[in-house]
This record gives C-alpha cells, structure tokens and sequence, in this order.
C-alpha cells in the first residue's frame, strides 16, 4: 500500500520540459533549412550572373572581330548561341551602331562603332542578363 501512495503523489515536469526542449529544437532545425536553402539559391544566381557577363563579354570581343576584321556592315543586329559547356544555355544579342568620327582627332579610322552585347543565360526564375558596350575606331 505504500508503494500505490508513492505513485500517485508523484508530480514530474519531465513530459513538458521534454516537448518544449523538442519544440524548440525543430524550430532550430528548419530556420537553419531555410538559411541553407536561400544561401544555395543566392550562389546560383550568382553563378548564371556571372556565366552572362562572361558570354556578353565573349559576344562583344566577338562582335569587334566581326566588324573590324570581317567587314560586318552597322548598323545590324545578330545573335551568338554559345555551345560550348561552360555557356551552355546562354546567348548574347549583338548589335551594331556607326557614328562619324572625321572632326576627332587620334588615330584610327573615321567611323566610331559602338558595339553593345547582351548576355543571357537561364531561363524562368534563374535567368541572368548582363550588357557589355564596347567603342571601337
């Protein structure tokens, strides 16, 4: 009989302290899930970011051999596809304006070209775009 009286004056506090030590813990766990996951998007942005300065980059270095060096005529507009892996999925727009450029002095011709190439990579959410200009004499 002393043993059932034992029991049943028996108060713990091991249940709630042991629910809310769980509680707060799963709220640690998925506030840490959500951090990890916007810090993974943020570096894939990035990284398409940065993959369309470096194909308008290359459009532009393109597009300047095409008009000083291949006689493409300005003004125009052309689109370079990029098939190698590292630009994959990406373009560049190029296009092409001519000024008179005989009242300046320097060397060079008397045309100013100005070049401007955008860069595109990715498509929906995870699409990037850059714009690189360029002048050539």
């Amino acid at each position: 009989m002393c043993r059932d009286d034992v029991f049943l004056k028996q108060r713990g506090a091991g249940l709630p302290i042991a629910i809310f030590v769980i509680t707060v813990l799963a709220l640690v766990v998925f506030g840490m899930a959500q951090v990890q996951q916007g810090s993974g998007e943020a570096i894939s942005l990035q990284i398409q970011s940065q993959r369309a300065f470096f194909a308008a980059e290359s459009g532009a270095q393109v597009a300047v051999a095409d008009v000083l060096y291949e006689g493409r005529a300005c003004p125009s507009t052309w689109t370079l596809t990029f098939t190698e892996e590292a630009l994959s999925s990406c373009s560049a727009q190029l296009t092409c304006t001519e000024e008179d450029a005989s009242d300046v002095s320097g060397s060079g011709g008397d045309t100013l070209y100005t070049l401007n190439s955008r860069g595109v990579c990715g498509t929906g959410a995870d699409a990037a775009e850059r714009v690189v200009e360029v002048r050539v004499r």
